[in-house]
């Protein structure tokens, strides 16, 4: 669906942006605490947020597990550095198969169970946007919620996060993982998905939602040309307040350009890990744990700062 803007809309929009460019030098810097279910996670360095996919159909295979060896998967990002596991049981890639709530619920609790009582220490979010997945996840362990649809696809989802008073992840989307890749269009794609977060943003904060990340959505129907676009203008969510989370790790935006597979995107990730992190990027949702928080290091000593 195209969402279109008025002559109105759009000069305020313009007037933002300006604003925004004044400003988001002076806010890109912030220091954010989130609260994981009383675990407090200060962002004044960016984290890693680490992919365990619940899903027989997710793009990249290997990200793929289930209740056998997720365990095995969680201890390895954990030692290698993840702040967050990010666990979802519905594959959102473009032309995903629909699933039902019952089967998302079996793929993901036992496996947020299993992880929380083996790794307390560590915050776990559910990747969804059913609210009653949310709800169920949050009892089982997870003390965050990651939600493609930012309340979107289920009503009910925003009120379950305030209740239960856990950070909550609100990404842009246009369409459905379905339908969102048929010819994703805008008038300008930076204005509109900050026009999307600023009311979003109203309507999650009058709930009583106190801890936000924002994320862009690459991928999730835009073009490549809107992807970059979107990368290039980074900084100016940082004028929003919030932690901005990127997830673009071994997309189609990377083995477009560079000709190659989602196996050998590797590389062209860390490139676009580094350039996040120098746009104010705070958390990397990714696949590689262990090269992603290099990033970071070597991000950190360019900044002076040395572990």
């Amino acid at each position: 669906m195209r969402i279109d803007i008025s002559a109105q809309d759009m000069l305020i929009c313009h007037s933002l942006t300006k604003i925004i460019r004044i400003y988001r030098l002076q806010t890109i810097r912030q220091n954010i605490t989130l609260n994981c279910s009383g675990k407090l996670i200060t962002l004044d360095k960016p984290l890693v947020m680490g992919i365990i996919n619940a899903t027989p159909d997710s793009f990249h295979i290997n990200s793929r597990t289930n209740t056998d060896n997720a365990l095995y998967i969680a201890e390895g990002m954990i030692s290698a550095g993840a702040g967050i596991l990010d666990i979802g049981g519905y594959s959102s890639r473009p032309g995903a198969i629909e699933i039902s709530l019952q089967e998302e619920l079996d793929r993901v609790i036992p496996i947020i169970e299993k992880i929380h009582m083996s790794f307390p220490e560590i915050s776990l979010s559910i990747d969804t946007f059913r609210a009653k997945v949310a709800a169920e996840s949050i009892a089982s362990g997870a003390s965050m919620v990651n939600d493609i649809s930012s309340g979107d696809d289920d009503p009910e989802m925003m009120s379950i996060v305030a209740k239960s008073n856990v950070p909550y992840v609100m990404m842009h989307k246009k369409g459905s993982p379905q339908t969102m890749q048929e010819n994703p269009t805008y008038n300008n794609v930076v204005l509109e998905v900050l026009h999307y977060f600023s009311e979003k943003l109203k309507l999650a904060q009058d709930l009583g939602i106190k801890d936000i990340i924002i994320d862009p959505g690459f991928g999730f129907g835009k073009t490549i040309a809107h992807n970059y676009e979107l990368l290039n203008a980074l900084p100016d969510f940082a004028f929003f307040g919030k932690p901005v989370l990127v997830g673009i790790s071994r997309k189609s935006m990377i083995q477009k350009v560079l000709k190659t597979d989602t196996e050998h995107a590797l590389n062209g990730t860390t490139v676009l890990h580094t350039i996040a992190l120098s746009k104010g990027a705070k958390i990397l949702r990714v696949h590689d744990v262990k090269e992603a928080v290099e990033c970071i290091k070597i991000m950190n000593a360019l900044n002076g700062e040395f572990e």
